[in-house]
């Protein structure tokens, strides 16, 4: 038997009368297959989730992660229920290739094999049953009739109990005896033990859940805590400079791989201890002693930056820290930036190249780190069914790894490209929702060997990388659409007005890709012209598409003749007809150059500036109404401006005046500076200053500008 239900676990967890159904045929399933450890999992009542109900051989910590695990889940037992077949994991390399998330866990050298618990009508759940890797490379025809034979007798049993309404609850895991240590009980008399405490070097023993059973003194005095606090306890837990995951994992490996694993840990302040932990199926012995000395153990052990690469502790905390950068990606190019920040350095490599694909091909969505980027363009274009590494990651979802160039050269022999200066490559499938966006490239400076638990690692960045880049890709899209439909809805050139000079900007907010509802529009009229600007309430589709109604209507309004008042009191009325919730500020203005006169009305709009010839600038008080879209009686009344030639009228929405922590009026007073200093130069220059073009902070609302200055001829 593999040994007899844990002491500890919670008295919700005993089996039913009628006995441990589950216990006792997951036992039958390890005795006859001498697997080392395994789970039950049983559906839940909406048949959409597997849950433990017993764990055998290993601390049920272990498999934690998987406690509750969806049906469709990457995992093997998932994948053994949905095919209604047994599946086998032949090892570390097999297990990172087709399941990373399992291996990114446990990279441990193991083997496991899961089968559903089904009969033909009906499934119940399914078991995973494991063995130390190196000792078993291959399920034999007998391992498996008897893993499917006993597969099927349990289905049967919990289809009898269905049907006598007795309900099948969690277990006691089954774990060896934890009474006596795998040393300690091993002694078998008190001469034993005498002689053992006796030993120079420490000896101590612990059970399959990490507590020590028995620590003999010189163990006590070198780890530095009394032999009595020790017992009972879980070494990394009671020995603070033993708290650190690379040792916890160095307990875990060696009760998976059952193999002898040690690690070297520096006791306060400076004394070095070698632990070496032998494992048995009942827990581990521990052998402490004395290391080298310090310096010889700094010399054995590099510094970081100094060996071959970071532990994969550290290469996992990296992982969970690019998933937190990535949250914050935006667009493609953030994407690239921060794989290219976080991916590269952490693991070695030199050059990153991302791929996406579109209408049959690929196509370099952004590279990092190759010393000539035309090298980069190799990739582009080329069609998914071309026979190269990367449209094969692509097409099949499995990533692969080349350790150096005569590897790569051997299994992609016909590629004709040009040498891009490095020697090993990974190549990893970005998978998101199921479907391929694109292929992670990262490339080596020199040969490159990738042990399994770094391939884990690998295949799952490309998973963080690839839902990343899928929303870069919708935000990058949609912000397109969202940006060329406002443009499309804005005039694309001002046409010439009599006697007038015109510039105009339009700067889109920096924060999100809502479209604004920011307009503009000029209309040249019988010795005269038309000018309004104006901004709908709202970043959205509908702002920008009441946005284009009201710029027509005003169009419309404008060249039947309509004065300014009647302009806006018309456009006003519009807007309350058509039902929208929105509101619009306005500024409308007619002006005849010849006589230097405009006539302005305003719905609620920032009053413009103007900058006399002889470079004074003033606010424009003018007389208004309220916003439009409020009120369907209201009046705008009019303000008729003197405009000399050589006048500079700016007109401007509210995202250029308003910002966060800063005061209006010292806005439009730095505005008013900007005009009367540069108030001469050419007017698409003016504008540029205005808006303060290339200033790199982040505008929280879009920007609309339009400059308008007299020259007094009336001529186009």
């Amino acid at each position: 038997m593999v040994g007899v239900p844990d002491e500890q676990a919670p008295a919700a967890r005993k089996a039913p009368a009628g006995g441990p159904l589950l216990s006792l045929a997951l036992a039958t399933m390890m005795d006859g297959v001498n697997a080392h450890s395994g789970a039950v999992y049983l559906l839940d009542a909406d048949e959409t989730v597997l849950e433990m109900a017993v764990a055998g051989g290993l601390p049920r910590a272990f498999a934690a992660p998987w406690e509750r695990v969806g049906v469709n889940a990457p995992i093997p037992v998932a994948e053994a229920l949905r095919s209604r077949r047994l599946v086998w994991v032949g090892g570390e390399e097999d297990m990172a290739r087709r399941f990373p998330r399992v291996s990114v866990v446990l990279p441990y050298p193991f083997a496991l094999a899961a089968l559903p618990v089904a009969t033909a009508t009906r499934a119940y759940g399914a078991v995973f049953v494991t063995w130390p890797g190196s000792d078993h490379h291959e399920l034999t025809d007998r391992e498996r009739e008897h893993l499917t034979a006993a597969g099927e007798r349990l289905a049967v049993r919990l289809e009898r109990a269905a049907e006598e309404s007795r309900p099948v609850l969690p277990e006691a895991d089954l774990l060896a005896s934890p009474a006596v240590g795998s040393l300690a009980g091993t002694m078998g008399s008190v001469e034993a033990a005498r002689m053992v405490a006796r030993l120079p070097y420490g000896l101590c023993s612990l059970d399959l859940h990490g507590r020590i059973t028995y620590a003999n003194p010189a163990a006590a005095e070198l780890i530095g805590v009394p032999a009595g606090r020790l017992q009972g306890t879980q070494l990394w837990a009671t020995v603070p400079w033993l708290n650190d995951p690379v040792y916890e994992d160095r307990y875990r490996a060696a009760l998976l791989s059952q193999h002898a694993t040690s690690f070297v840990a520096v006791r306060p302040p400076g004394d070095w201890l070698s632990f070496r932990l032998y494992p048995s199926a009942t827990g581990l012995s521990v052998r402490v002693s004395r290391a080298r000395a310090v310096s010889e153990m700094r010399r054995a052990v590099p510094p970081p930056g100094d060996g071959p690469g970071p532990t994969r502790l550290v290469t996992i905390s990296q992982v969970l820290s690019l998933a937190g950068a990535l949250t914050e990606a935006v667009t493609v190019q953030d994407v690239v930036q921060l794989a290219a920040q976080e991916v590269v350095p952490a693991l070695g490599g030199q050059a990153l190249v991302l791929l996406g694909s579109r209408a049959g091909r690929l196509h370099v969505l952004g590279h990092h780190g190759y010393p000539d980027p035309h090298v980069v363009e190799r990739f582009d274009g080329s069609p998914l069914s071309s026979p190269t590494p990367g449209a094969h990651a692509l097409n099949s979802g499995v990533p692969a790894f080349f350790d150096s160039r005569a590897e790569l050269e051997r299994l992609y022999p016909i590629r004709h490209e040009t040498p891009d200066g490095f020697a090993a490559w990974a190549y990893l499938p970005l998978i998101a929702s199921g479907r391929p966006v694109g292929t992670c490239v990262l490339a080596y400076a020199e040969p490159h060997t990738f042990p399994a638990d770094e391939r884990a690692v690998l295949t799952s960045l490309g998973g963080l990388i690839a839902l990343a880049l899928e929303r870069a890709l919708l935000y990058d899209a949609k912000h397109q659409l969202a940006h060329g439909l406002q443009a499309a809805l804005l005039p694309p050139s001002l046409p010439p007005l009599p006697g007038i000079d015109t510039a105009a900007r339009y700067l889109p907010g920096t924060r999100g890709m809502d479209i604004g509802g920011d307009f503009y529009d000029v209309m040249p009229l019988e010795g005269q012209a038309a000018a309004v600007i104006g901004d709908v309430q709202g970043h959205n589709v509908t702002a920008a598409g009441l946005m284009g109604q009201i710029r027509t209507a005003v169009r419309a309004y404008t060249m039947v003749g309509q004065a300014p008042a009647e302009v806006m009191r018309s456009t006003n009325e519009l807007l309350i007809g058509l039902g929208a919730e929105l509101f619009v500020s306005c500024l409308y203005l007619r002006i005849d150059a010849a006589r230097g006169r405009a006539v302005m009305a305003r719905a609620g709009h920032p009053p413009p500036l103007l900058r006399r010839p002889d470079g004074k600038v003033r606010v424009l008080d003018l007389a208004g109404g309220p916003l439009l879209g409020i009120d369907g009686s209201a009046t705008y009344p009019t303000t008729e401006v003197d405009l000399p030639p050589g006048s500079v009228l700016v007109l401007y929405t509210d995202g250029l005046v308003e910002s966060p922590g800063v005061d209006i009026e010292d806005a439009l007073a730095e505005l008013g500076r900007r005009l009367a200093e540069a108030g001469d130069l050419p007017l698409d220059e003016l504008a540029d200053v205005m808006v303060g073009q290339g200033d790199t902070e982040e505008r929280v609302d879009d920007v609309a500008l339009m400059l308008l200055r007299t020259r007094g001829d009336g001529d186009v």
